[in-house]
């Protein structure tokens, strides 16, 4: 069984045992939380799409870490002004390990 879910602005496709890596969520390392924004659960030759969101679906997830992603080099210019400006960013991640995908039913 798999299912799409939405956190951090961005969509992932999740299965049981899975290790993901999301933006940074609160909570303390080994404690438990539930994502509730379900679009999609699949698998075992069934299929509840959500509209946009899959009515009852939770899935529950272990946090493994609290860290920092890779650094990444902002650079500005603008041509014949002589402006530059170089910058930094390092994103804050949160890895989880999805431990279950409760169904729900075809949401409105």
């Amino acid at each position: 069984m798999f299912a799409i879910i939405e956190t951090g602005g961005k969509q992932y496709m999740v299965e049981e045992g899975q290790l993901l890596e999301v933006e940074k969520i609160e909570g303390k390392e080994g404690s438990t939380v539930e994502l509730d924004r379900v679009l999609f659960i699949g698998g075992d030759g069934k299929a509840i799409i959500g509209k946009p969101l899959v009515k009852g679906a939770k899935i529950k997830a272990t946090i493994l870490a609290q860290k920092r992603g890779p650094k990444i080099i902002v650079f500005k210019k603008k041509a014949k002004t002589g402006y530059k400006k170089k910058q930094g960013h390092r994103q804050f991640l949160t890895v989880l390990r999805i431990d279950e995908i409760i169904g729900g039913e075809n949401g409105s």
